[in-house]
């Protein structure tokens, strides 16, 4: 299975776009944002837990990355509410489930085997934030290959991409952002290939993003194989 899997071209995922199907597991959806592969894929998706739901435990080859955005998700009997960012290495496990139901931002192998970050961050911890009152920061995670972080912008305050040559990834948390005379709103997931990334800015107070860069070059771009 192919979805978005040129990494050459811009994506723009809209919330009017997001198709919710059914996983293997019962009472689990999700939307296929970019996809390589079958069941077992090298994936970006939003993935929906009905409230009390729950995966068998299993392993995740070249690595997962989450993004609690509602709700609270659980792993291994640990609690993480929204706005916690997991990230686990490659051939790592764990149980997942859902009491009250909840929806991530999910990434799946997409980490270099010598990539052995454990990360678990509550983003709502204001001490791990940085910046000025009109554009702050929230960094979650760095390396030689990409860089993820939140970004909080006062209205009019231009989206800063740091390594405009590597493309970028994006996901408005909330609020929205423009570029040009195009509007993206809360929920849409963006993708700019490398030397494509447009002037964005914020077009509402408080707007939230999720960003990810440094992934996309061709150097670096993992599991990018069909």
């Amino acid at each position: 299975m192919l979805i978005n899997a040129d990494f050459s071209q811009n994506v723009v995922v809209a919330p009017d776009d997001h198709h919710w199907i059914s996983s293997p597991q019962a009472g689990v959806e999700r939307v296929m944002l970019d996809r390589i592969g079958a069941e077992k894929a090298r994936a970006t998706s939003l993935v929906r837990y009905a409230p009390g739901s729950d995966f068998p435990e299993h392993s995740h080859p070249s690595g997962e990355e989450i993004l609690v955005l509602s709700g609270v998700f659980s792993e291994n009997g640990i609690d993480y509410p929204a706005g916690c960012y997991l990230r686990s290495p490659d051939g790592s496990s764990h149980q997942p489930s859902s009491r009250e139901g909840a929806t991530l931002f999910v990434k799946l192998r997409q980490m270099s085997a010598d990539d052995r970050a454990w990360v678990r961050t509550n983003t709502h911890d204001r001490t791990l934030w940085q910046g000025e009152p009109r554009r702050q920061f929230c960094p979650l995670y760095s390396s030689q290959s990409e860089t993820v972080l939140l970004q909080k912008l006062a209205d009019g305050e231009p989206l800063v991409q740091d390594h405009a040559a590597s493309g970028a990834e994006v996901l408005i948390l909330s609020g929205e952002l423009t570029s040009a005379a195009t509007l993206y709103p809360t929920g849409s997931w963006l993708r700019f290939a490398p030397d494509a990334y447009p002037a964005l800015h914020a077009s509402a107070a408080d707007t939230l993003v999720y960003m990810k860069t440094g992934h996309l070059h061709p150097i670096t771009l993992v599991g990018a194989s069909s």
